[in-house]
C-alpha cells in the first residue's frame, strides 16, 4: 500500500508530460532547431522549481519517506565528465526526441517503437556500469 503514492506521483507527471507536450518529438525537434520557445520554458520552469524545492528540503530539513533526511552532496568538479557525458545524452535526445521521463510516457500512450529507446537506454546504462572505471571522471 506504501507504493500507491508514488505510482500515482508517476501517472500524474506521464499525464502532466503528455498534456504540456513535453513528450512530443515535434516539439523536441523544434526545440533543438531554436523554432519555437515552448521546451524551453518548459525546461526553464522545471528549473526554477526545481531550485525552489531544494531551498524549501535544505531549510526546512525535510525528511524522505523512510524518516531519513535529505541531504544533497556536492559533485566532483570534472570538466571532461560533463561535456562527454551531456553531449552523449544530447545525441540521444535528439536523434529520439525523448529523455528517459517521456520515453516511458510515450511507451505508455501506445508508442511501441520506443521500446527501441528503452532498450538502447539500458544498454547504454549497462555499459556505462562496466566502463565506468575507464572513464574520465
Amino acid at each position: 500500500m506504501k507504493s500507491i503514492k508514488f505510482i500515482l506521483a508517476g501517472i500524474l507527471f506521464g499525464i502532466i508530460m503528455s498534456k504540456s507536450e513535453a513528450i512530443s518529438w515535434y516539439r523536441m525537434q523544434e526545440m533543438f532547431r531554436f523554432q519555437s520557445f515552448h521546451m524551453f520554458g518548459l525546461m526553464g520552469t522545471a528549473v526554477v522549481l526545481g531550485s525552489i524545492a531544494v531551498f524549501l528540503i535544505k531549510k526546512f530539513g525535510v525528511r524522505d519517506y523512510t524518516g531519513e533526511p535529505i541531504v544533497f552532496k556536492d559533485k566532483d568538479k570534472s570538466f571532461p565528465r560533463y561535456i562527454i557525458g551531456g553531449t552523449i545524452f544530447g545525441l540521444g535526445w535528439a536523434l529520439t526526441g525523448a529523455c528517459p521521463g517521456p520515453m516511458f510516457v510515450n511507451l505508455g500512450m501506445g508508442y511501441l517503437g520506443m521500446l527501441i529507446v528503452i532498450f538502447g537506454a539500458l544498454i547504454g546504462t549497462f555499459l556505462y556500469g562496466v566502463l565506468k572505471d575507464r572513464l574520465p571522471h
